[in-house]
């Protein structure tokens, strides 16, 4: 049974890794139509890009690995 409940944690905890891929296509989009709209701006635009980028994606890997406990050291 507990195996059993182990397994659908890890299945909600990679359901909420949705959230950090649909935030990432959001900035990916976002930055492309800054860059289009002022392309001289483009600068200034990339370090905060990347940076809100890399913490949105640490987001999904902390929700993987998570899942990944769960299945593998499930809680006593």
């Amino acid at each position: 049974m507990e195996g059993n409940v182990a397994a659908i944690a890890a299945g909600l905890a990679m359901v909420w890794a949705i959230g950090p891929g649909i935030g990432l296509c959001i900035g990916f989009s976002k930055a492309i139509e800054a860059r289009g709209r002022n392309p001289d701006a483009s600068g200034t635009i990339f370090v905060p890009y990347i940076l809100g980028l890399a913490l949105t994606e640490a987001i999904g890997i902390y929700c993987f690995v998570v899942a990944l406990i769960l299945i593998f050291a499930p809680p006593a």
